[in-house]
C-alpha cells in the first residue's frame, strides 16, 4: 500500500468510524440511565439539545440579544463601562441607541445651560493615570497602546463637599467625590480584585470603598482609598470567637486612619437576608479576617441579634458613635412602608438615629442569593429612593441624614436620576466589576470566574493584572463625574448636588409627560401616611 492509502485510511478513520463509535457509546449509556427522560429516548438529540442549552447564555449575549435587551445588563451599559474605563471616553456616533418610543425618566435640560467655565468643580489636583489609544481597528487585528495621562478628577467644590456626620461624632467624613464602591466582600471578590478596586480608587480620590460584610482585610488598605466598614449580621471582623459583638475589636478597627465611617448592613437588594460565602472561597486568610472555619461555607444571620426595635437599634448606633468617634448608617431595602413609616417617626421622637442610610433597590446584585430574594423581595430603587427622601422629610429629620442609593447605577445618567430622586451619593458595584474585568458570566456564586474577579482561586486569579486594571477603575470613576456634572450642566446647574425632582420628567409610552413628584403621590402611599397621623 502506498502512504497515500495509508492517509485516506486514517482520514475515513478518522471522519466515519470515530465519530460512529462515539455516537455508539453515547446511545448506550444514555439509553441505559434514569435520571433524564429525554436521554433515554433520544440519546444523541438530546445530547445535542442539553450541550445547546448548557452554551445559551453565551449564543444569546454575544449572537442573539440586541444591544437593549439583555438582563442584568444590556451590551450598550456593559460596553459603555468598559469603554469609559479604557479610553476614559463616553462619545458616541451617529445617535443614541435607546428606545424613545418606550416610558422612562428624562433630564429637563434647561434653555440656557450652565457654562462650563461656570460649573463648581475642583479640578486644581490632576490624576496621572493611563489610558488605551488605538493605533488599528479592523476586522482581523486590533492595535492599541496605553499612555500616561494628567485627568481632570471632578470632585465637588469644597463649597459643596458632603459632610457625615457632622454634628454627631468627634470624626465626620467629608466626601468631595459623590460616587463610590458600594458593599463587596473580600471572599466574594478575590485578593486581585479587592486590591485592584482600591488602588484604582485611591487614585482616583475623593471617593469611598465599602468593605461589604466580610471585614477588612489588607487588600483594602493598600490603594489608600477612605473606608467605609460594613458590619453586617454575622458581626465579621468585629466579633469573638463564639460570634458575640467584640467592642475591642470595633475601637481597634475604628483607629485605623483609612476607615471613615461604619454601616449596619439591614438587608441587601438581591437579599433580603444574611449573606453567604460557599466554603471553597473560605480560605484560611478569610476565615482569619471573619473569625469563622475555614473552607466552611459561612451563612450569617438574617437580621442583627444586638437590638430589637428602632429605640435599640438607635442606643446601639449611639454607643457605636461614641466609642468609634465616627459616623456609623444603616443600610436598608424598602418593603414595608409601615416599618419606615415607624422609623422616620422614631428619629423625630428619640432624637436619635443614623448619620446616613443606603438604600439598596430591589435590583441591588449579589455574589450569591435565592431566586426568590433576588426577583420578588424589596422595591427597585426608582420607587424606592423617593419614599425614604418623602418620609424622612415629613418627620424632619432629612437634614440629619445623609442618603445612599444603589441599584444599577452604573452610568452618568441613572446617577442624575438617582440625585434627582432624593440621594446625596451614589454607591456602584457591578459597574466597578465591569472595570476590573467582570464579563457577566454569571458564576459568582461557584468561585469559577473566568477572568478572576470573582473568586478566590489563585489560578484563576492569574488573569487579572493589578496594575492595568486600577488605571481602569480610575478612569471609570472620573469619567462618571465628568457625565454628571455634563448633565447638571445642561438642566441649568452648577453642581450635582443641587439636582432635585424638578430636573427630571417621565414620559409614558403614549408620548404623555409627567412631573416626577405626581408619580409618587401614590393612593396606598398617601392613605399609608393618613392612617398613620390619626393613629
Amino acid at each position: 500500500m502506498t502512504v497515500a492509502s495509508y492517509i485516506l485510511i486514517a482520514i475515513v478513520i478518522l471522519l466515519i468510524v470515530v465519530p460512529l463509535i462515539l455516537i455508539g457509546w453515547i446511545w448506550y449509556k444514555d439509553e441505559k440511565q434514569e435520571e433524564h427522560s429525554v436521554l433515554r429516548n433520544y440519546p444523541v438529540l438530546g445530547k445535542m439539545r442539553y450541550i445547546l442549552e448548557k452554551i445559551g447564555p453565551e449564543l444569546r449575549q454575544y449572537l442573539f440579544h440586541n444591544d437593549n435587551e439583555a438582563r442584568p445588563f444590556s451590551r450598550r451599559e456593559y460596553q459603555s463601562t468598559v469603554i469609559s474605563a479604557k479610553y476614559k471616553s463616553r462619545l458616541l456616533g451617529f445617535g443614541s441607541e435607546r428606545d424613545f418610543d418606550g416610558p422612562g425618566y428624562y433630564v429637563r435640560n434647561a434653555m440656557y445651560p450652565v457654562h462650563r467655565e461656570d460649573l463648581k468643580i475642583d479640578n486644581s489636583k490632576k490624576v496621572k493615570t493611563k489610558i488605551y489609544k488605538i493605533d488599528k481597528d479592523n476586522l482581523f487585528r486590533r492595535q492599541e497602546h496605553r499612555e500616561y495621562t494628567e485627568a481632570d478628577p471632578y470632585y465637588l467644590h469644597d463649597d459643596d463637599a458632603i459632610l457625615i456626620g457632622g454634628d454627631t461624632c468627634r470624626n465626620p467624613f467629608k466626601v468631595k467625590g459623590f460616587i463610590g464602591q458600594s458593599a463587596m466582600s473580600y471572599g466574594a471578590l478575590g485578593e486581585k480584585a479587592i486590591t485592584t478596586l482600591s488602588t484604582g480608587l485611591g487614585l482616583a480620590g475623593g471617593t469611598w470603598m465599602n468593605t461589604g460584610e466580610g471585614g477588612l482585610s489588607q487588600h483594602h488598605l493598600k490603594g489608600g482609598v477612605d473606608i467605609i466598614y460594613q458590619i453586617g449580621p454575622g458581626l465579621f471582623g468585629v466579633r469573638t470567637k463564639d460570634g458575640e459583638f467584640s467592642w475591642e475589636e470595633f475601637k481597634r478597627k475604628s483607629e485605623i486612619e483609612e476607615v471613615k465611617a461604619f454601616e449596619l448592613k439591614f438587608a441587601q437588594g438581591a437579599k433580603t437576608r444574611g449573606g453567604h460565602v460557599d466554603g471553597s472561597k473560605v480560605t484560611p486568610e478569610i476565615a482569619e479576617i471573619r473569625n469563622v472555619e475555614p473552607w466552611k461555607s459561612v451563612d450569617s444571620p438574617n437580621r442583627f441579634y444586638q437590638f430589637n426595635n428602632n429605640e435599640e437599634m438607635f442606643d446601639f448606633l449611639e454607643k457605636l458613635r461614641d466609642v468609634g468617634g465616627k459616623p456609623v448608617g444603616i443600610k436598608i431595602v424598602v418593603g414595608n412602608i409601615d416599618d419606615l413609616e415607624t422609623f422616620a417617626a422614631d428619629m423625630a421622637r428619640l432624637g436619635k438615629g443614623p448619620d446616613f442610610i443606603t438604600v439598596d433597590g430591589g435590583e441591588g446584585g449579589t455574589g450569591a442569593s435565592y431566586q426568590e430574594l433576588a426577583d420578588a423581595t424589596g422595591l427597585p430603587i426608582r420607587a424606592a429612593l423617593p419614599l425614604v427622601d418623602d418620609m424622612l422629610k415629613k418627620y424632619k429629620v432629612r437634614d440629619r441624614v445623609k442618603i445612599f442609593a444603589s441599584g444599577k447605577l452604573l452610568t452618568p445618567d441613572k446617577i442624575a436620576m438617582a440625585l434627582s430622586m432624593g440621594a446625596d451619593l451614589v454607591n456602584i458595584a457591578r459597574g466597578l466589576m465591569f472595570s476590573v474585568g467582570c464579563i457577566q458570566a454569571q458564576v459568582c456564586h461557584t468561585n469559577n470566574c473566568p477572568v478572576g474577579v470573582a473568586t478566590t482561586d489563585p489560578k484563576l486569579q492569574r488573569a487579572l493584572i493589578v496594575e492595568e486594571k486600577s488605571f481602569r477603575t480610575c478612569n471609570y470613576l472620573i469619567s462618571l463625574r465628568e457625565g454628571v456634572f455634563n448633565l447638571a450642566a445642561a438642566a441649568g446647574i452648577d453642581s450635582p448636588v443641587k439636582f432635585e425632582r424638578k430636573h427630571i420628567i417621565y414620559k409614558d409610552e403614549f408620548g404623555l409627560v409627567y412631573p416626577v413628584d405626581d408619580l409618587f403621590k401614590q393612593v396606598p402611599f398617601v392613605e399609608t401616611q393618613t392612617h398613620a397621623a390619626n393613629s
